[in-house]
Protein backbone atom coordinates (compact mmCIF):
# COMPACT_ATOMS: atom_id res chain seq x y z
CA UNK A 1 0.00 0.00 0.00
CA UNK A 2 1.37 3.87 -0.70
CA UNK A 3 0.82 6.43 1.26
CA UNK A 4 1.50 10.33 0.07
CA UNK A 5 2.32 13.15 1.98
CA UNK A 6 2.84 15.95 -0.47
CA UNK A 7 2.22 19.37 1.38
CA UNK A 8 3.40 22.39 -0.68
CA UNK A 9 7.15 22.45 0.02
CA UNK A 10 8.16 26.09 -0.27
CA UNK A 11 5.35 27.23 2.24
CA UNK A 12 7.06 24.52 4.71
CA UNK A 13 10.10 25.42 4.00
CA UNK A 14 9.45 29.49 4.35
CA UNK A 15 7.73 28.29 7.91
CA UNK A 16 11.07 27.56 8.94
CA UNK A 17 12.80 31.09 9.13
CA UNK A 18 9.58 33.49 9.00
CA UNK A 19 9.16 33.74 12.75
CA UNK A 20 10.42 37.68 12.12
CA UNK A 21 6.74 38.32 10.06
CA UNK A 22 5.14 36.34 12.66
CA UNK A 23 6.51 39.09 15.34
CA UNK A 24 7.13 42.39 13.68
CA UNK A 25 3.42 42.03 12.09
CA UNK A 26 2.13 42.40 15.75
CA UNK A 27 3.55 46.11 15.82
CA UNK A 28 3.91 48.74 13.45
CA UNK A 29 6.88 50.04 11.34
CA UNK A 30 8.34 53.20 12.61
CA UNK A 31 6.80 55.60 9.97
CA UNK A 32 10.17 55.92 7.95
CA UNK A 33 10.29 51.70 7.33
CA UNK A 34 7.44 50.70 4.72
CA UNK A 35 6.46 46.86 4.34
CA UNK A 36 5.83 45.43 0.57
CA UNK A 37 4.67 42.27 -0.25
CA UNK A 38 2.97 40.02 -2.56
CA UNK A 39 3.22 36.95 -4.80
CA UNK A 40 5.92 36.19 -7.48
CA UNK A 41 7.61 32.67 -8.50
CA UNK A 42 4.78 31.02 -7.28
CA UNK A 43 5.22 31.89 -3.86
CA UNK A 44 4.99 35.00 -1.44
CA UNK A 45 7.49 37.56 -0.79
CA UNK A 46 7.75 40.26 1.77
CA UNK A 47 10.08 43.40 2.05
CA UNK A 48 10.53 45.95 4.68
CA UNK A 49 12.61 48.62 4.38
CA UNK A 50 13.75 52.27 5.32
CA UNK A 51 11.71 54.57 2.46
CA UNK A 52 14.95 55.57 0.21
CA UNK A 53 13.50 58.49 -0.89
CA UNK A 54 10.74 60.25 -2.15
CA UNK A 55 8.92 56.95 -3.34
CA UNK A 56 5.19 56.10 -1.69
CA UNK A 57 4.40 52.62 -1.23
CA UNK A 58 2.61 52.28 -3.97
CA UNK A 59 5.01 53.30 -6.19
CA UNK A 60 7.66 51.37 -4.86
CA UNK A 61 4.97 47.94 -4.51
CA UNK A 62 4.38 49.08 -8.83
CA UNK A 63 7.84 49.28 -9.49
CA UNK A 64 9.24 46.25 -7.77
CA UNK A 65 6.37 43.81 -9.20
CA UNK A 66 7.23 45.11 -12.74
CA UNK A 67 11.25 43.86 -12.05
CA UNK A 68 9.35 40.45 -10.52
CA UNK A 69 7.21 40.06 -13.71
CA UNK A 70 10.59 40.58 -15.71
CA UNK A 71 12.60 38.39 -13.68
CA UNK A 72 9.96 35.54 -13.97
CA UNK A 73 10.01 35.87 -18.12
CA UNK A 74 13.87 35.48 -17.64
CA UNK A 75 14.03 31.91 -15.26
CA UNK A 76 10.45 30.71 -14.92
CA UNK A 77 9.94 26.88 -16.64
CA UNK A 78 6.01 27.85 -16.25
CA UNK A 79 6.01 30.55 -18.70
CA UNK A 80 6.25 29.02 -22.43
CA UNK A 81 8.08 31.66 -24.10
CA UNK A 82 10.38 32.55 -21.48
CA UNK A 83 14.01 32.48 -22.15
CA UNK A 84 14.71 29.72 -19.97
CA UNK A 85 11.44 27.84 -21.77
CA UNK A 86 13.54 29.02 -25.42
CA UNK A 87 16.55 27.65 -24.13
CA UNK A 88 14.99 24.02 -22.76
CA UNK A 89 13.77 24.00 -25.99
CA UNK A 90 17.00 24.50 -28.42
CA UNK A 91 18.50 21.65 -29.57
CA UNK A 92 21.80 20.18 -28.32
CA UNK A 93 25.14 21.04 -29.98
CA UNK A 94 24.07 25.14 -30.44
CA UNK A 95 25.24 27.98 -28.67
CA UNK A 96 23.01 30.86 -27.52
CA UNK A 97 23.68 33.99 -26.28
CA UNK A 98 21.82 34.60 -22.82
CA UNK A 99 20.99 37.53 -21.31
CA UNK A 100 23.73 38.98 -18.26
CA UNK A 101 20.66 37.58 -15.63
CA UNK A 102 19.98 33.97 -17.02
CA UNK A 103 23.79 33.62 -17.59
CA UNK A 104 24.65 35.04 -13.94
CA UNK A 105 22.35 32.44 -12.59
CA UNK A 106 23.69 29.26 -14.63
CA UNK A 107 27.42 30.20 -13.59
CA UNK A 108 26.27 30.22 -9.81
CA UNK A 109 24.37 26.58 -10.29
CA UNK A 110 27.54 25.39 -12.34
CA UNK A 111 29.95 26.32 -9.39
CA UNK A 112 27.51 24.65 -6.76
CA UNK A 113 27.38 22.07 -9.02
CA UNK A 114 31.00 21.58 -8.84
CA UNK A 115 31.62 22.32 -5.32
CA UNK A 116 28.95 19.37 -4.42
CA UNK A 117 30.62 16.87 -6.73
CA UNK A 118 26.87 16.87 -8.53
CA UNK A 119 25.22 16.63 -5.85
CA UNK A 120 23.82 20.23 -6.85
CA UNK A 121 22.35 19.91 -10.75
CA UNK A 122 20.03 22.11 -12.66
CA UNK A 123 19.15 19.31 -15.14
CA UNK A 124 17.53 17.19 -12.33
CA UNK A 125 13.87 17.38 -13.10
CA UNK A 126 13.41 13.82 -15.46
CA UNK A 127 14.22 12.15 -11.72
CA UNK A 128 11.97 14.58 -10.01
CA UNK A 129 9.61 13.74 -12.59
CA UNK A 130 10.08 9.80 -12.39
CA UNK A 131 9.29 9.47 -8.41
CA UNK A 132 6.44 11.16 -8.48
CA UNK A 133 7.46 14.63 -7.59
CA UNK A 134 6.86 17.01 -10.66
CA UNK A 135 4.10 18.18 -11.82
CA UNK A 136 2.56 14.94 -12.49
CA UNK A 137 1.89 13.38 -9.58
CA UNK A 138 1.98 9.48 -9.44
CA UNK A 139 2.26 6.51 -7.40
CA UNK A 140 4.44 3.73 -7.31
CA UNK A 141 8.67 3.84 -7.31
CA UNK A 142 10.22 3.69 -10.39
CA UNK A 143 12.33 0.17 -11.17
CA UNK A 144 16.13 -0.31 -12.10
CA UNK A 145 15.42 0.35 -15.74
CA UNK A 146 13.70 3.63 -16.13
CA UNK A 147 15.79 4.90 -13.30
CA UNK A 148 18.72 4.42 -15.53
CA UNK A 149 16.82 5.73 -18.57
CA UNK A 150 16.04 9.28 -16.67
CA UNK A 151 19.94 9.65 -15.22
CA UNK A 152 20.84 9.76 -18.82
CA UNK A 153 19.22 12.96 -19.39
CA UNK A 154 20.68 14.42 -16.20
CA UNK A 155 23.98 16.30 -16.02
CA UNK A 156 25.31 19.39 -14.92
CA UNK A 157 28.50 18.87 -16.97
CA UNK A 158 27.22 18.72 -20.33
CA UNK A 159 26.38 22.36 -19.99
CA UNK A 160 29.37 24.48 -21.39
CA UNK A 161 29.21 27.91 -20.86
CA UNK A 162 31.13 31.04 -22.83
CA UNK A 163 32.48 32.65 -19.89
CA UNK A 164 33.63 35.66 -22.64
CA UNK A 165 30.19 35.89 -24.60
CA UNK A 166 27.77 34.76 -22.35
CA UNK A 167 26.87 31.99 -24.31
CA UNK A 168 25.64 28.41 -23.42
CA UNK A 169 25.60 24.93 -25.31
CA UNK A 170 23.88 21.54 -23.96
CA UNK A 171 25.85 18.86 -25.42
CA UNK A 172 22.61 16.54 -24.66
CA UNK A 173 18.79 17.09 -24.88
CA UNK A 174 18.84 18.89 -21.07
CA UNK A 175 16.07 20.50 -19.51
CA UNK A 176 17.05 23.03 -17.18
CA UNK A 177 14.77 24.15 -14.19
CA UNK A 178 16.44 26.73 -11.84
CA UNK A 179 13.86 26.29 -9.54
CA UNK A 180 16.34 25.63 -6.62
CA UNK A 181 18.18 28.72 -6.94
CA UNK A 182 16.08 31.44 -8.57
CA UNK A 183 13.81 32.30 -5.54
CA UNK A 184 17.47 33.11 -4.06
CA UNK A 185 18.57 34.57 -7.45
CA UNK A 186 15.62 36.86 -7.07
CA UNK A 187 16.41 38.01 -3.59
CA UNK A 188 19.78 39.40 -4.65
CA UNK A 189 18.43 40.93 -7.79
CA UNK A 190 15.74 43.09 -5.44
CA UNK A 191 17.98 43.84 -2.36
CA UNK A 192 20.56 45.25 -5.15
CA UNK A 193 17.50 47.67 -6.65
CA UNK A 194 16.89 48.55 -3.58
CA UNK A 195 20.26 49.82 -2.65
CA UNK A 196 20.45 51.62 -6.46
CA UNK A 197 17.43 53.19 -5.41
CA UNK A 198 19.74 54.54 -1.73
CA UNK A 199 18.07 51.74 0.55
CA UNK A 200 20.51 50.82 2.93
CA UNK A 201 18.53 48.99 5.49
CA UNK A 202 16.23 46.64 4.08
CA UNK A 203 15.39 42.85 4.46
CA UNK A 204 14.08 41.32 1.24
CA UNK A 205 12.21 37.46 1.42
CA UNK A 206 11.26 35.35 -0.86
CA UNK A 207 9.72 31.86 -0.48
CA UNK A 208 11.94 31.74 2.16
CA UNK A 209 14.93 33.00 1.36
CA UNK A 210 15.89 36.07 2.64
CA UNK A 211 19.12 38.94 2.81
CA UNK A 212 19.65 41.42 4.37
CA UNK A 213 21.45 44.88 5.44
CA UNK A 214 21.81 47.65 7.86
CA UNK A 215 19.29 48.16 10.66
CA UNK A 216 16.08 46.58 11.40
CA UNK A 217 12.82 48.93 12.58
CA UNK A 218 13.87 48.32 16.31
CA UNK A 219 17.12 49.88 15.28
CA UNK A 220 19.19 47.05 15.81
CA UNK A 221 20.50 43.72 13.88
CA UNK A 222 18.12 41.86 11.76
CA UNK A 223 16.77 38.91 13.61
CA UNK A 224 15.14 35.32 12.53
CA UNK A 225 14.26 32.26 14.11
CA UNK A 226 14.60 28.50 12.77
CA UNK A 227 12.23 26.70 14.28
CA UNK A 228 12.72 23.03 14.50
CA UNK A 229 10.63 21.05 12.14
CA UNK A 230 9.10 18.87 15.74
CA UNK A 231 6.06 21.48 15.42
CA UNK A 232 5.85 20.16 19.71
CA UNK A 233 8.95 21.44 20.89
CA UNK A 234 7.63 24.59 20.14
CA UNK A 235 11.88 25.32 19.61
CA UNK A 236 13.02 28.42 17.90
CA UNK A 237 17.18 29.34 17.52
CA UNK A 238 17.47 32.87 17.43
CA UNK A 239 19.73 33.81 14.49
CA UNK A 240 21.42 37.56 14.19
CA UNK A 241 22.02 38.87 10.87
CA UNK A 242 24.37 41.38 9.49
CA UNK A 243 24.78 42.19 5.80
CA UNK A 244 24.14 38.56 4.41
CA UNK A 245 21.87 36.54 2.67
CA UNK A 246 20.19 32.89 3.77
CA UNK A 247 18.30 30.52 2.73
CA UNK A 248 16.76 26.91 4.08
CA UNK A 249 16.13 23.35 2.65
CA UNK A 250 13.93 21.58 4.65
CA UNK A 251 10.76 20.16 2.56
CA UNK A 252 10.91 17.44 5.21
CA UNK A 253 7.31 16.74 4.86
CA UNK A 254 7.17 16.20 1.14
CA UNK A 255 7.57 12.29 0.49
CA UNK A 256 5.35 8.92 0.08
CA UNK A 257 5.58 5.33 1.55
CA UNK A 258 5.56 1.75 0.27
CA UNK A 259 5.42 -1.11 1.96
CA UNK A 260 6.50 0.91 5.10
CA UNK A 261 9.38 2.31 2.95
CA UNK A 262 10.07 6.33 3.16
CA UNK A 263 10.91 7.93 -0.57
CA UNK A 264 12.00 11.51 0.22
CA UNK A 265 11.12 13.90 -2.11
CA UNK A 266 14.91 15.32 -2.34
CA UNK A 267 16.22 12.90 -4.95
CA UNK A 268 20.52 12.49 -5.29
CA UNK A 269 21.13 13.45 -8.66
CA UNK A 270 24.21 11.18 -8.66
CA UNK A 271 22.04 8.12 -8.22
CA UNK A 272 18.69 8.67 -9.55
CA UNK A 273 17.17 7.86 -6.19
CA UNK A 274 15.85 9.93 -3.00
CA UNK A 275 17.99 10.45 -0.06
CA UNK A 276 17.65 8.09 2.68
CA UNK A 277 19.78 10.12 5.32
CA UNK A 278 18.62 11.40 8.50
CA UNK A 279 19.10 15.52 7.68
CA UNK A 280 16.14 17.45 8.24
CA UNK A 281 17.07 20.64 7.55
CA UNK A 282 19.80 23.05 6.19
CA UNK A 283 20.18 26.71 6.80
CA UNK A 284 23.32 28.53 5.04
CA UNK A 285 24.23 31.83 5.11
CA UNK A 286 26.46 33.86 2.27
CA UNK A 287 26.28 37.12 1.17
CA UNK A 288 24.81 36.21 -1.60
CA UNK A 289 20.98 34.67 -1.02
CA UNK A 290 21.12 32.17 -4.98
CA UNK A 291 24.47 30.79 -3.50
CA UNK A 292 23.26 30.04 -0.07
CA UNK A 293 19.71 28.44 -1.96
CA UNK A 294 21.89 26.34 -4.14
CA UNK A 295 24.30 25.08 -1.58
CA UNK A 296 21.11 24.52 0.88
CA UNK A 297 19.92 22.16 -1.60
CA UNK A 298 23.23 20.23 -1.99
CA UNK A 299 23.77 19.99 1.49
CA UNK A 300 20.24 18.19 1.79
CA UNK A 301 21.51 15.90 -0.64
CA UNK A 302 24.68 15.18 1.11
CA UNK A 303 23.63 14.68 4.14
CA UNK A 304 24.67 15.83 7.58
CA UNK A 305 28.57 14.57 8.05
CA UNK A 306 29.53 15.31 4.20
CA UNK A 307 28.18 18.75 4.80
CA UNK A 308 29.66 19.43 7.84
CA UNK A 309 33.01 18.33 5.95
CA UNK A 310 32.89 20.70 2.96
CA UNK A 311 31.73 23.50 4.88
CA UNK A 312 34.61 23.50 6.96
CA UNK A 313 36.77 23.34 4.10
CA UNK A 314 34.74 25.79 2.07
CA UNK A 315 33.97 28.22 4.88
CA UNK A 316 30.97 28.06 4.81
CA UNK A 317 28.11 29.43 7.28
CA UNK A 318 25.63 26.23 8.06
CA UNK A 319 23.48 25.17 10.47
CA UNK A 320 21.89 21.64 10.57
CA UNK A 321 18.75 20.01 12.05
CA UNK A 322 18.69 16.09 11.86
CA UNK A 323 16.37 13.55 12.90
CA UNK A 324 17.73 11.27 15.54
CA UNK A 325 15.51 8.50 17.49
CA UNK A 326 14.68 10.46 20.25
CA UNK A 327 13.88 14.03 18.26
CA UNK A 328 15.44 16.22 16.62
CA UNK A 329 19.14 17.28 16.89
CA UNK A 330 21.07 20.54 15.62
CA UNK A 331 25.04 21.24 14.89
CA UNK A 332 26.58 23.60 13.07
CA UNK A 333 29.58 24.73 11.48
CA UNK A 334 32.39 27.29 12.84
CA UNK A 335 31.54 30.53 10.48
CA UNK A 336 28.23 29.87 11.35
CA UNK A 337 28.92 30.21 15.17
CA UNK A 338 29.04 34.42 15.11
CA UNK A 339 25.56 34.67 13.96
CA UNK A 340 23.95 32.54 16.90
CA UNK A 341 22.01 35.33 19.33
CA UNK A 342 23.84 34.21 22.78
CA UNK A 343 21.52 33.57 25.43
CA UNK A 344 21.25 36.75 27.85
Amino acid sequence: MISVVNFTPRLIKAALVLLLFILSACSPAPPEYMRLSGMTMGTSYHITLRNPGDWTAQSLQQALDERLAAFNQIASTYIPDSELSHLNAMPAGEWRTLTPMLFDILVVSIEVSWLSNGAFDVTVGPLVDLWGFGPEKHEGTPDDVAITKALAEVGFDRIELDMAEHKLKKNAELRIDLSAVAKGYGVDAVALWLESLGSIDYLVEIGGEMRSAGLSPRGDQWRIGVESPDLEADKTTPILLGNIGVATSGDYRNYFEENGVRYSHTIDPRTGRPITHNLASVTVLDPSCAFADAMATAFSVLGGDKTMELAEQLGIAVYLIEKTENGFSSRYSSSFAPYLEQEK
